[in-house]
């Protein structure tokens, strides 16, 4: 194989492993910091929407869901008793 052939593969290797890692994310929010003329940066680290709007409180920025979210779709079902 020769040098392109070696990149290549490795880059697929690195691409494969970055979904991966992608596809099993837990955080269900990412904070999108308003940071001047560059559009500024992201962080997806937040369990809750409160958890993410305390991070950007005062700092500027808003809160998206994460588009990588592996989690529960939603809210646990409320179970009847009787």
């Amino acid at each position: 194989m020769g040098k392109i052939g070696v990149g290549l593969a490795g880059g697929i290797v690195v691409a494969l492993f970055l979904a991966g890692a992608a596809a099993s994310d837990p955080y269900k929010w990412c904070a999108q910091y308003s940071n001047g003329d560059d559009g500024g940066h992201s962080n997806c680290g937040f369990v809750t929407l409160e958890q993410c709007r305390a991070t950007i409180s005062g700092i500027g920025g808003f809160c998206v869901p994460n588009q990588f979210y592996t989690g529960p779709p939603g809210k646990p079902a409320k179970r009847h008793r009787g």
